[in-house]
């Protein structure tokens, strides 16, 4: 029970005393606050076929990809050799039609169409397509931020991509809507495939990455940078990562990447705990999920204390020991819940015990999306599941004294999904 007091200074502050009213609130001022979506892997307009969207694509994400073969006979091979329209059919009748649409990741179509005023329950995806087929894609895009309640979609850009490097190279318009991210996985984690393709730009750099090759890598990056205008470095890390390391990865950590993120002012990201290709038959959809040794973490930030690092664990069992981490150096960003982890009830768990160890200062969430219109569910998601954490956080806050209204809520929201963000990568917001 609240005290005469606590109630009677709640209510001067204009703060309802009521779970329900509480939750009232928190739920409309997530759904007026527009996010940043600080990871996606979606494309603005002007880098073209990269960017995907529409309903095959929905149809065909990758997360599906693994669970069709759960509950079809088709064989993986068979599946590559058909149609991208011939593979959304299959996925849709075996899914969709055949079985009931339960998992995080069909749920998700089934809440896309909905959002869209389709059929979620046609046998084809015929009316679907025809719907998606006479959008404008500017004003689509448009539209699904809106629905999603994002401002900014920040995207995965690899220099080293063939389908997408030449593109930087003939210059990429600005587009408010998207921002770049400049990724390394090819340079630190495929070294020693991709390595060519920086000595063919003109750097001078070699297999065993010695001689003037670090320097090379560094005048790399920064060119990248001038081109990209990046708003952070990122890499996706195995499970089995380790730093120090005397390897070539540990070497162009310590004397590459990070030198040249402090001298460019850039966050890295480390997003950790991808056990590649367990199964390769089922291509993409054939990653995994390892537990790490986070005593690699704690060196990179305890002895480079002037670096900024975003981290994100694959891992469920690796959770409590980021936070206790990020408790220890404040250059440590925990975000997101990120591929196998976006679910519901491991998003609850992680939330809940971020906020008892770490108040507000994280990053909740990302949407991980690689096709457009997925934004929609994922934040619709993410708000649904915050919104009764938020408000038992708020009432045992109320139970043991405190006072919050509106404003207080506004002002957390505003730091958990846009300013710890904006702050951390440096951005005015105002």
């Amino acid at each position: 029970m609240l005290s005469t007091s606590n109630t009677r200074s709640e209510l001067a502050h204009g703060i309802p005393t009521q779970s329900g009213e509480i939750l009232s609130v928190v739920e409309e001022v997530l759904s007026s606050t527009t996010f940043i979506d600080m990871h996606t892997h979606l494309f603005s307009p002007a880098l073209g076929s990269l960017g995907l969207w529409g309903i095959d694509e929905l149809i065909t994400y990758h997360y599906l990809e693994a669970e069709f073969f759960r509950s079809s006979n088709m064989n993986p091979e068979q599946y590559w050799s058909l149609t991208k329209q011939q593979q959304a059919d299959a996925i849709w009748r075996a899914l969709f039609v055949e079985n009931t649409p339960l998992s995080e990741a069909t749920r998700g179509v089934v809440s896309v169409l909905q959002a869209f005023g389709l059929k979620t329950d046609a046998p084809d995806l015929k009316e679907a397509r025809v719907f998606f087929a006479a959008q404008t894609l500017d004003d689509h895009i448009r539209r699904v931020f809106e629905m999603a309640g994002i401002r900014v979609a920040v995207m995965t850009n690899d220099p080293l991509d063939p389908s997408e490097g030449p593109l930087w190279k003939k210059g990429v318009p600005d587009d408010p809507r998207f921002q770049p991210v400049l990724r390394l996985d090819r340079i630190l984690i495929g070294w020693s495939t991709h390595w060519p393709q920086l000595a063919a730009q003109g750097y001078g750099v070699d297999k065993e990455a010695s001689g003037k090759s670090i320097a090379e890598i560094r005048r790399f990056l920064v060119d990248w940078y001038k081109l990209m205008r990046p708003v952070y470095m990122a890499v996706s890390l195995p499970d089995t990562f380790q730093f120090p390391e005397n390897s070539i990865v540990g070497k162009l950590i310590g004397e590459a990447i990070l030198p040249t993120s402090r001298e460019l002012d850039l966050p890295v990201s480390l997003m950790i705990g991808v056990r590649r290709q367990v199964n390769p038959r089922l291509r993409l959809a054939g990653d995994a999920v390892g537990r790490m040794d986070l005593r690699a973490l704690e060196h990179l930030c305890s002895v480079y204390p002037d670096n900024r690092f975003l981290v994100s664990v694959l891992s469920r069992e690796n959770q409590h020991e980021l936070c206790i981490y990020a408790r220890k150096f404040n250059n440590l960003m925990p975000f997101g819940c990120w591929w196998f982890l976006n679910n519901p009830s491991i998003v609850e768990e992680i939330t809940r015990e971020r906020i008892e160890l770490l108040g507000t200062s994280f990053i909740p969430q990302h949407s991980d999306a690689r096709v457009l219109e997925q934004v929609i569910y994922k934040w619709r998601n993410t708000r649904a599941t915050l919104g009764p954490i938020l408000t038992e956080s708020y009432r045992l806050l109320s139970r043991d004294g405190g006072v919050v209204g509106r404003r207080e809520i506004e002002r957390d929201v505003q730091r958990l999904f846009v300013s710890n963000f904006a702050r951390w990568t440096k951005q005015d917001i105002s």
